[in-house]
C-alpha cells in the first residue's frame, strides 16, 4: 500500500521504516531539510540499534522516501499517518498545537477519500474532536471523504524496530468499520493478535499501558529503598516477586526513576485530565512525586558520603536508557543539576547522547571516554546501564582521586567494583 507519514521523528520514522520493511512505500513528511535530506541519504537522525541498516535497504529498494512536500504524498498515498509530537506544557497538560496543525494541514489537501491515523499519544476524545474536527471544519464528510483511526504505538526507545516488527499487540481503534478495515489489511503479515476497539478506547489503553508500567517502576524503586535500609538484595526479591505469573519479571529493576519521552508526559497527561473531569487520580499523582525524588536519590546519596562544593565527580550515562540517545527526562539531568548546585565540577561522558545533552548543559567538561572522564575525579555516578559500562572494573577506575562510585541502575559486577554502591540496594 501507499503510506503517508506526516512527521519523521522517532515515532514516524520507526512506523516508516517498520512498514517499508514489510513492503509497503512510504513517503515520510517533515519540515526540517536537514533531516530529510539525512532520512533520504540513509542517515538515521536518532540512533536505535538497526534503525540505519533498515533504512537503507528500504531506500535501496525504493520503498521510502522523505520530502516536505505533503499534497504529493497525500495524492499518491491510500493512508495518511499522523506521528507529530504531544508534548505536555508547564502545567503538564497535553499541548495539541502540533496534531491540531498537522490534520488542518491534510484537510486542506485532502482530494478523494482517504484512512487518517492518529499514530500520536493523544487523550481520549482529542482524535475526533482536533482530527475529525478539523476534516470536518473543510466540508469534508466523515465515512464519505475520510476514514478515521487511532493506532496507538508501544514503542521502548533502544529497541524501536524491533518492538514494531514484532508487537505484543496491535489496537485499531475506529467507529468506522471501512476505514477500520484497511488499516488491518496494512498489518497483514505482522505477527502479533489485533485488537479492534473504539477510537477513545485506543487512545486510553495507550495512557493506561505506559501508567501501568511507571507504576510498576515506582513499586520496584520503593521497595529498593525500603530493602537498602534493610540490607536486602531488591534484585533478588523482585527477581521472586517477577517469578509470579500474574505479574512477569518486567520493568521491576529498581534503580533511579523513569524518564524519557513517554511516561512522564503521558502520566502528566491522564493525572492532569483525571482533574479536568472532577476525578483526583491519586495513584498516579503519587507516582509522578516518588519518580521526581528518586531521581535526586544519587546525589542526596554522594552529599552524605562528600563535601561536594569544589570536588570534580564523573558522570556516566545522560541517555535516559541504554541504546539511545535520547536525554528527555534523563535522571543524569537532575543528578547534574543538583551536582552543580552544590558547587560541584561534573565531567561527564556517554556513549552516543552527549550532542543532545550539550543543548541542556553546554559548559560541562565532556570526555571522549568513561576512563577519560574518571581521570582525577573524587567521586562517579553511573546514571544508565550501557553495555559498555558493565565491562568497567576496578583497573578502570584506578584513576579516580576518590573511590566513591553510586550507580542508579545494576551496572557493575560487585565482584570486579567491590566498593560500588547501589542507589537503592
Amino acid at each position: 500500500m501507499n503510506v503517508c507519514i506526516v512527521g519523521a521523528g522517532y515515532v514516524g520514522l520507526s512506523t516508516a521504516v517498520g512498514f517499508a520493511e514489510h513492503g509497503h512505500r512510504i513517503a515520510c513528511i517533515d519540515i526540517d531539510q536537514k533531516r530529510i535530506n539525512d532520512i533520504n541519504s540513509g542517515i538515521c537522525p536518532i540512533f536505535e540499534p538497526g534503525m540505519e541498516e533498515a533504512l537503507k535497504r528500504s531506500i535501496g529498494k525504493g520503498l521510502l522516501k522523505a520530502t516536505p512536500d505533503l499534497k504529493a504524498a497525500i495524492a499518491s498515498s491510500d493512508v495518511i499517518f499522523i506521528s507529530v509530537p504531544t508534548p505536555c506544557d508547564e502545567n503538564g497538560k497535553m499541548n495539541t498545537r502540533f496534531i491540531d496543525r498537522a490534520s488542518k494541514d491534510i484537510a486542506s489537501l485532502l482530494d478523494g477519500y482517504k484512512v487518517i491515523v492518529v499514530k500520536s499519544t493523544v487523550l481520549p476524545g482529542a482524535t475526533e474532536t482536533i482530527v475529525k474536527g478539523n476534516l470536518e471544519a473543510t466540508g469534508k464528510i466523515y465515512g464519505r471523504d475520510f476514514g478515521l483511526c487511532m493506532n496507538p504505538e508501544f514503542l521502548r526507545e533502544g529497541h524501536a524496530l524491533e518492538d514494531f516488527l514484532k508487537p505484543d499487540r496491535i489496537v485499531i481503534g475506529s467507529s468506522d468499520k471501512k476505514a477500520g478495515d484497511v488499516v488491518e489489511k496494512l498489518y497483514n503479515g505482522f505477527s502479533a493478535p489485533i485488537l479492534r476497539t473504539g477510537i477513545k478506547t485506543a487512545e486510553m489503553i495507550k495512557y493506561a499501558s505506559n501508567s501501568f508500567l511507571a507504576t510498576k517502576i515506582t513499586f520496584a524503586n520503593e521497595m529498593g529503598n525500603i530493602c537498602k535500609l534493610l540490607g536486602i538484595d531488591v534484585y533478588k526479591v523482585m527477581e521472586g516477586v517477577g517469578m509470579d505469573r500474574r505479574i512477569n519479571p518486567h520493568f521491576l529493576r529498581a534503580g533511579c526513576g523513569f524518564g524519557g519521552s513517554c511516561f512522564v508526559k503521558d502520566v502528566s497527561a491522564l493525572l492532569n485530565k483525571g482533574r479536568e473531569l472532577g476525578h483526583e487520580p491519586r495513584l498516579l499523582d503519587a507516582v509522578l512525586k516518588v519518580n521526581a525524588e528518586q531521581r535526586k536519590r544519587m546525589v542526596h546519596q554522594l552529599k552524605a558520603r562528600t563535601e561536594l562544593k569544589g570536588r570534580r565527580i564523573a558522570v556516566l550515562g545522560l541517555a535516559f536508557n541504554p541504546d539511545t540517545d535520547d536525554v528527555r527526562e534523563s535522571a543524569a539531568i537532575d543528578t547534574v543539576q543538583g551536582l552543580l548546585e552544590h558547587g560541584a565540577s561534573v565531567v561527564v561522558y556517554d556513549p552516543k547522547a552527549m550532542d543532545n545533552f550539550r543543548r541542556l548543559f553546554p559548559n560541562l567538561i565532556y570526555s571522549e571516554s568513561a576512563k577519560e572522564a574518571l581521570k582525577d575525579a573524587d567521586a562517579c555516578i553511573i546514571a544508565t546501564d550501557w553495555d559498555e559500562f558493565r565491562k568497567l572494573d576496578s583497573k578502570d577506575f584506578s584513576g579516580m582521586k576518590g573511590n566513591i562510585i553510586i550507580e542508579g541502575r545494576r551496572t557493575l559486577d560487585k565482584s570486579k567494583v567491590p566498593h560500588v554502591d547501589g542507589v537503592c540496594w
